[in-house]
Parts: C-alpha cells; sequence; structure tokens
C-alpha cells in the first residue's frame, strides 16, 4: 500500500512538483519571517502576516468550495500558480509592510479557492481505494519539503538575503504549471461536477449539516486542532520556561517534530488503514501525551514525546482528510474540503491565543497538562458520538427492511 499511489504517472508528476513548490514556500516562508524581523523588529507583525492568510478562508472558503464543484480543476490551478508566482516575484524589491501584507491578504484569497480545488484535483489522480495513500505520503512529502526549504532558506538568507528566497519560490511554481500541463487527462479519475442550479454555498452547508459523522469529525478536529495543535506555541514556551532551554533546543524539538511527522506519514501510507477507529486512536493517543509533556523532566525528555506526538498528529489529520472526502458525495467533494478548511483556519486563530493565554495564566505545564485532558475527554466523547451515529446509520436498513416485510 505504501508506494500504490507512486504507480500512477500524474501521481508521480504531481508529488515531485508539490515537493518543490513546498519547500519554495517555506524558503518564502523564512525570508518574509526574516525580512520583517530585521525591518520592524515587531513579532506582532508576523502575527498580522499570518491573520490576514487565514481570514479570506474564513469569509471565502465556502464559495471558494462551491466552484471547485463546478469548474474543472486543471486550469484553475495553473491560473493559481501563476498568481501565487507573480506574487513571489513582486517580493523581490525588498519590500515594506504594507506590500507584505497586501501579498498575504491575497495569497490567503487565492487559497480560500484554490485549496478545494487541490483537494479535488488530487483525489482524481488516484484510484479511490488509494486515496488514503495518496493522502499520507503528501504528508510526508509535505514535512520532506518543510525540512529541505527551511534549511536550504537558512543558509541561502544569510548569503544573498531574502530576495533570492522569493525569486526561488516564484520559480517553484512555474515548476506546478509545467507538471500540471504534462498530466494526461485522459487517466485522470472522473470526479462528477456539480450542477449549475444545486444550491451552492447554502446546499454545502445543508449537506454537511445532515451528515452527523462528518460533524463529529470536524468537530473533533477543531478542539484537537485548537488546544493540541499549536506546538510552535508550547515547545517554545516550554524551552524558555520550565525546560530552560537555548536556541539550540528549540532547533532540536523542531527537528524531532519533523521527523516525528515523517514517521507517522510513512506508517499511515504503508498501512493504508485510513479509518475512523485510526483516527479516534491517534487522536486519544496525542491528547495523552500531550499530558504526558507537561510533566517532561528535561529537554530529551520532552523530545521523546514530541516524537510520537508528531506522528500520531499526522496520521490524526490526514485521517481526517481521508474521512471527510471517502464519506461524502464526491459532487459535495469541493464543499466539504472547504468546510475542513474553515474549520482548520478557525483552530489556529482561537486555538494559538488560547495556549498562549493559558501558558502566561497557567505556565507553560499547567497549559500542556489542561489541554490534555480536555483533548482526551473530547477524544472519547467523539468516539462515543461516533458509536452512537454509526449505530443509527447501521440500523435503519434493517429496520426499512422489517417494515417492508411487514407490509
Amino acid at each position: 500500500m505504501l508506494f500504490a499511489p507512486l504507480r500512477e504517472r500524474n501521481y508521480r508528476l504531481w508529488a515531485a512538483a508539490d515537493l518543490v513548490s513546498t519547500a519554495g514556500t517555506w524558503m518564502q516562508v523564512l525570508g518574509l519571517n526574516w525580512l520583517i524581523l530585521s525591518t520592524t523588529g515587531s513579532a506582532a507583525t508576523m502575527g498580522v502576516v499570518v491573520m490576514l492568510q487565514a481570514l479570506p478562508v474564513l469569509v471565502l472558503g465556502g464559495w471558494g468550495g462551491a466552484l471547485a464543484d463546478r469548474l474543472p480543476a486543471r486550469p484553475v490551478l495553473i491560473a493559481s500558480q501563476a498568481l501565487r508566482a507573480a506574487l513571489a516575484l513582486a517580493l523581490l524589491a525588498h519590500p515594506g509592510p504594507h506590500l507584505i501584507f497586501a501579498v498575504a491578504l491575497a495569497s490567503g484569497v487565492i487559497g480560500a479557492f484554490e485549496g478545494p480545488v487541490l483537494g479535488r484535483f488530487g483525489a482524481a489522480l488516484v484510484p479511490r481505494e488509494a486515496l488514503g495513500s495518496a493522502l499520507a505520503l503528501g504528508s510526508v512529502l509535505s514535512s520532506a519539503g518543510r525540512i529541505g526549504g527551511m534549511a536550504l532558506g537558512g543558509v541561502l538568507v544569510g548569503l544573498t538575503g531574502p530576495g533570492v528566497l522569493f525569486g526561488i519560490n516564484g520559480l517553484s511554481y512555474l515548476v506546478v504549471i509545467g507538471a500540471l500541463a504534462a498530466v494526461r487527462t485522459a487517466e485522470l479519475r472522473v470526479l462528477p461536477l456539480a450542477a449549475a442550479g444545486d444550491g451552492g454555498v447554502r446546499a454545502g452547508v445543508r449537506y454537511v449539516l445532515s451528515q452527523p459523522v462528518v460533524l463529529i469529525v470536524l468537530a473533533l478536529s477543531f478542539v484537537l486542532g485548537s488546544l493540541g495543535r499549536n506546538y510552535q506555541v508550547t515547545m517554545a514556551a516550554m524551552v524558555a520556561g520550565p525546560l530552560h532551554g537555548s536556541s539550540g533546543s528549540y532547533g532540536l524539538l523542531s527537528t524531532v517534530f519533523a521527523v516525528g511527522a515523517v514517521t507517522g506519514g510513512l506508517v499511515l501510507a504503508g498501512t493504508g488503514r485510513s479509518t475512523l477507529r485510526m483516527l479516534l486512536a491517534s487522536g486519544f493517543m496525542i491528547s495523552v501525551l500531550q499530558f504526558c509533556s507537561g510533566l517532561a523532566p528535561n529537554v530529551l525528555g520532552y523530545a521523546a514525546v514530541m516524537l510520537p506526538i508528531a506522528a500520531g498528529a499526522v496520521v490524526f489529520d490526514t485521517v481526517v482528510s481521508t474521512r471527510v472526502q471517502l464519506d461524502t458525495r464526491e459532487d459535495m467533494r469541493g464543499r466539504v474540503l472547504a468546510t475542513l478548511g474553515i474549520v482548520s483556519s478557525l483552530s489556529g486563530i482561537v486555538g494559538a491565543p488560547a495556549i498562549g493565554w493559558l501558558s502566561d495564566t497557567l505556565g507553560p505545564r499547567g497549559a500542556l497538562l489542561l489541554a490534555g485532558v480536555v483533548t482526551s475527554a473530547a477524544a472519547v466523547g467523539g468516539a462515543l458520538a461516533l458509536a452512537r451515529a454509526k449505530g443509527r446509520t447501521l440500523r435503519l436498513p434493517v429496520l426499512r427492511r422489517t417494515a417492508e416485510q411487514a407490509a
């Protein structure tokens, strides 16, 4: 199962291009962070940039999903990649904060429409039964691209300045456009498009609200994402606080986390078991481990807990993405993925400040302990709710057949 998606030529093309593009994206992130901090000295400005990228998904995500269900994916993606290349190249002139804010906002708008289209296109690259492995391998490639991009960017930014990083990122989108042009459309799996008068955004909302299993999965994703996913905040707070670490300690933890993420993706891709049981097991495991991380005596002990947390987080997030696609209608795929994107953005916007406030109020250890208790309880509650929802789903056909026989 591990390499099943790689048997598809179209998937190999897309995976290679996506690896290059992801590396370029993280090089630009590093370059922007360096530029903002070196010119303004304000970490708050970095927060504004992140917020401007996330807000359009919340506001426009529903419309992006509705369009994704009606438009052919490949030409939309070619257009979005060209726009992203233009935005990256616009940063070459050592921009001030206003241009950086404008680029971040425009990038968020593109992402609101591009995200659901990417999900539909990715599902068309492989057979339906290989979708779970394809998403897991995508997580591995994303982690590898992040590691490679940040490492290379860290070297280049000191030698050349951030402009070169922006230029490399702009060129990386051309690689994606080339891969999209080389895709064999005859080999793509055909996903049905939504009819022009199917109700658009409102129909998508009604459909998601009518799917109890999907709603429970999304609720779990929000709770665990908001209180259990903001590792950059908690790692920094633990290193600077009770663990008495250094910048090198933070770098070690970031590396351990990246290794764990790659490991989790490989394990899931190898098993191909993107089931609800796997989702619940991984969610409960990382919640309990989050509680345990609050008790870590030193940096090495904390790193030992972060490795399986990172692996479990990738498994959980990938299974969430897989289930919301496999358990819903394909003509609603874009709108369902847009809903997932909105939930993910909300969990980041709500969770990062919440975890930061808890760390300031209760201390980093107290924040991890409390968040671990809440997310563990949410995982147990989600398991009970899913069992109830699936039980109803299973019993209804039996009752219907019984009624038909009695009639």
